[in-house]
């Protein structure tokens, strides 16, 4: 199993200090899972990709950090990738909305999605240090 975030906009994350606590928290992730990240320019899911889809969207589910533990145990039983998907600045497609199998929400405020994509991984982190018992989640 493989997570992947795909970051629509197309252009390279443009601030060092939030690059640097991407890369942070990806190589923490990579001690208990692999992942990937991709930039793009359009939003563009290919229909014949098996991979659960997690639409980030203002207008999606809240999860606390463990629920989110507790999908990404769900996630890991099934074996199939999942792919989270950031809109750009007018968010993301209707029909990339639809075809996504949940839709999260990090909350009511509107986020840049360089600082989005630092809180998922952080939050994949946090998920996967919940499960394992470890201290880094005090929650």
């Amino acid at each position: 199993m493989r997570y992947r975030l795909i970051a629509v906009g197309g252009s390279r994350m443009k601030s060092a200090a939030l690059r640097a606590a991407c890369d942070d928290y990806l190589s923490r992730i990579r001690h208990y899972a692999k992942i990937e990240e991709r930039e793009v320019k359009e939003a563009r899911i290919s229909s014949s990709e098996d991979s659960r889809l997690v639409a980030l969207a203002r207008e999606g589910e809240a999860w606390s950090s463990r629920e989110l533990a507790d999908l990404v145990g769900g996630w890991e039983m099934d074996g199939r990738d999942v792919t989270f998907i950031i809109g750009d600045a007018n968010g993301l497609p209707a029909d990339v909305l639809h075809r996504a199998e949940r839709t999260w929400s990090l909350g009511p405020l509107t986020l840049p999605h360089e600082l989005a994509r630092v809180v998922v991984y952080e939050q994949l982190y946090r998920a996967h240090t919940i499960r394992r018992g470890e201290p880094y989640h005090r929650g």
